[in-house]
């Protein structure tokens, strides 16, 4: 079972789980999961990564937005959000034992945008960053892009995309990446939608999936450079 602690903010707090990682293969790296817009981080989603991934050696941690936190459905001002992820990560920075190695920040969809956003704006000895479902655009909107500040990032990224996602496939996001080189690296999940989840043909079941997009993750972790 993950540990669960309260982070503070300038109002009120949240609730962030500590996944410690496995003993047999570690990882040293803290990696900072927030969830997407419609689910919490008690999502199937999120604890399947944050379970899959401290497995598999590295520290994680997720924790929930204040609106989500509060049981309100629309999520708060994107300032509100960053806030709450710088407040997460000094949380994090203020325990020995996920302090020692490396950081990484990242989430799935909307969270990720937001671990892309506190980036941009400058983090101190940032490792790196995993985007779980980019939300390029907004469904049906590929005009409205959401990526003008990815080229503020100085770390690694890594952008986890499946090919049928509505939100922006791995064929958009390539342009936009490709200024970037060595920097951006894109794991394709094939027939994934925004969430991984593919058609019953694939010849692979979901857990295979996100048990390959999690191997993935964690060979980068050891060497995101």
């Amino acid at each position: 079972m993950p540990e669960s602690i309260r982070v503070a903010l300038d109002s009120g707090s949240v609730t962030a789980l500590v996944y410690a990682a496995g003993a047999a293969s570690r990882i040293d790296t803290t990696l900072i999961l927030a969830h997407g817009a419609g689910a919490s981080q008690s999502s199937d989603f999120m604890v399947a990564f944050a379970e899959g991934l401290a497995r598999r050696g590295a520290h994680t941690v997720t924790f929930n937005f204040p609106y989500m936190e509060q049981g309100r459905r629309l999520p708060d001002r994107a300032e509100t959000l960053e806030a709450c992820f710088r407040a997460v990560v000094t949380a994090v920075r203020g325990r020995d034992d996920l302090a020692a190695g490396r950081l990484v920040i990242g989430g799935k969809s909307l969270g990720g945008r937001m671990a892309s956003h506190v980036a941009a704006a400058g983090l101190a000895d940032l490792a790196g960053l995993v985007f779980l479902g980019y939300p390029l655009h907004p469904p049906g909107k590929p005009e409205q892009l959401r990526a003008r500040h990815l080229a503020r990032i100085s770390q690694p990224m890594l952008f986890v995309q499946g090919s049928r996602d509505a939100f922006g496939t791995p064929g958009e996001l390539a342009p936009i990446l490709e200024p970037l080189g060595r920097a951006a690296r894109v794991h394709i999940v094939e027939d994934g939608d925004h969430s991984f989840a593919v058609p019953k043909r694939s010849p692979l079941s979901q857990s295979d999936v996100l048990g390959r997009a999690q191997d993935e993750i964690a060979r980068w972790l050891r060497d995101p450079r």
